[in-house]
């Protein structure tokens, strides 16, 4: 290897299937929502068959918000507030939501939402933050739980991001990361891939008018690193009885790790 070899290759992040500079990739995360912002869950449905509502449900029922007593909970790259509204409707009066995303079109949506719900930021309820997963802007200790779903694979440096998220985190706190896994299924797997790229691409151009926006969103799951290597990283963040559930097939994992002191 000459030398500096190993900075080059430290500076640059995967977009998809392309090689980009690690400054380079935000940005380019950055545009892919801003496009997709407004028709983002409707997407989510067509995608997955309306099977990402089942495997947000299990991610809520494995937090447990809890009924009788106060409940700060963080929910990071979820801008549209699809994981925050069911924490909220799962938990106490006094479970409390901020919903952190660096897109302040997908904040945006969130907040409408927010609203047509009736629930009010101003009655402390929820609050939307517009924030980088690698630098939150919020206290040490501050959440009981943090919640990250299908966003931690489009964060350029996500080990950073996971010692962010044990930093915000109080003793005893839960880490839960929900994000696109590697089917384990013989035929399945070459029928997911199938799906993947050739029909979803085509529905993103048919309903959302974009379809290099959900070619790499394809892509992104396929360069997301394996289950057992996203749990190295958790526990190296720092996380203790970190495990990882496997759901319809490998399609999706629930990843969980805890901050014991």
């Amino acid at each position: 290897m000459k030398a500096g070899d190993g900075a080059s290759e430290r500076a640059s992040a995967d977009f998809g299937f392309e090689r980009v500079a690690l400054d380079e990739k935000q940005g380019r995360v950055d545009s892919v929502f801003h496009s997709v912002a407004r028709r983002y869950d409707i997407m989510n449905d067509l995608m997955s068959a309306g099977l990402h509502r089942a495997w947000k449900a299990q991610l809520v029922s494995m937090l447990r918000p809890p009924q009788n007593r106060a409940f700060a909970h963080l929910d990071v790259a979820g801008g549209t507030g699809d994981v925050a509204f069911r924490v909220l409707a799962a938990g106490g009066p006094r479970t409390r939501v901020t919903v952190l995303d660096i897109n302040e079109s997908m904040l945006r949506v969130g907040a409408e939402r927010a609203r047509e719900r009736n629930i009010d930021e101003a009655g402390d309820r929820i609050a939307f933050v517009t924030g980088n997963a690698e630098t939150l802007p919020l206290p040490d200790a501050s959440f009981d739980a943090y919640t990250i779903a299908f966003g931690i694979r489009n964060v350029p440096r996500i080990e950073t991001a996971l010692a962010e998220a044990r930093r915000v985190l109080k003793p005893g706190g839960r880490f839960l990361c929900l994000e696109f896994s590697a089917v384990d299924i013989p035929l399945l797997d070459r029928i997911y891939d199938a799906y993947s790229f050739n029909v979803i691409p085509r529905i993103g151009a048919r309903v959302a008018g974009d379809a290099e926006s959900y070619r790499y969103l394809v892509e992104s799951i396929r360069k997301f690193p394996t289950r057992g290597a996203f749990a190295g990283m958790i526990e190296r963040a720092g996380f203790r009885h970190v495990t990882d559930r496997p759901l319809t097939g490998g399609i999706v994992a629930i990843h969980s790790g805890w901050k014991v002191s």
